[in-house]
């Protein structure tokens, strides 16, 4: 049920690959509180991706543009602003890739041109946009700006490698970059660490589907599902959480504050028992 929660709003949402990305959710759901979106993603990921069906489903243009590119960048806000009629309200950085992940390269034999590279995409591309946006005063007050996290910036994570700096750098550029945006014009910026998903990237990930089990039995709610977190993405881009930035939110069902939940000692305990036999 929509709340008309963005009606008069506009947006730029990166990222969305097909019905399994949480910025195609997002996409949905946004459009369905009344904003007007720009979709936006890299050349390579909308040949391989279905943006076209979900552009067409919510009546959005795409404008291509490689995220680690100021001068595509640029193209794209001011296209996006020509589009609108006017300046944007709000921005999904939801962009990662690891080449070294995709290569399956453990953390002890990265590739270094790899490494830089997810730094590239994964977290500098989240500062130049918003430098970008900046130089051009694209953003009206009051305009929000997230970027999609996950727990690995704090904790190791097996087979994460270099993803999991590269989040940690996102998420300290949201509180630099939010100091910066908040001061100058109002504008909030936060990122979300969002539980594991079934999305294309994410299951890309070795050893996935343990992560996803594990954080679903730790987490008192469960995994949050990728439209719950499309919900509190929208929710962020609203009036309603105006005074909220330079923050990491767990979206997590709780994982993130729990040390040992009862069915990881239920699965334990019964794995111990199995082993003793």
């Amino acid at each position: 049920m929509s709340h008309n929660l963005l009606a008069g709003k506009v947006g730029i949402i990166s990222g969305a690959l097909n019905s399994q990305s949480i910025a195609w959710k997002v996409a949905q759901k946004a459009h369905a509180e009344g904003a007007r979106i720009v979709l936006t993603n890299a050349p390579l990921a909308m040949r391989m991706g279905e943006i076209k069906a979900l552009a067409a489903e919510i009546d959005a243009p795409i404008i291509p543009a490689d995220a680690t590119s100021m001068e595509e960048l640029g193209t794209l806000f001011t296209e996006a602003q020509a589009h609108f009629g006017g300046k944007i309200d709000f921005v999904l950085h939801s962009i990662g890739m690891s080449a070294n992940i995709r290569k399956g390269k453990s953390y002890g034999d990265l590739d270094y041109k790899f490494f830089q590279q997810t730094l590239d995409v994964s977290a500098l591309s989240f500062h130049k946009m918003m430098a970008v946006a900046e130089k051009q005063d694209a953003l009206n007050e009051w305009a929000s700006i997230v970027g999609l996290s996950y727990i690995a910036a704090q904790r190791a994570f097996l087979d994460y490698t270099d993803m999991s700096q590269a989040k940690a750098v996102l998420e300290s550029i949201a509180r630099s970059y939010g100091q910066r945006l908040g001061s100058l014009k109002k504008v909030r910026v936060n990122t979300i660490s969002q539980s594991p998903t079934k999305t294309t990237a994410g299951t890309g990930i070795s050893g996935f589907n343990a992560f996803y089990e594990y954080a679903d039995k730790m987490a008192p709610l469960g995994n949050a599902p990728a439209e719950a977190c499309a919900d509190y993405c929208v929710s962020l881009f609203s009036d309603l959480t105006r005074f909220v930035t330079m923050q990491n939110l767990m979206h997590d069902g709780g994982f993130s504050s729990v040390g040992i939940s009862e069915a990881i000692v239920d699965a334990i305990t019964k794995a111990s028992a199995e082993s003793a036999q």
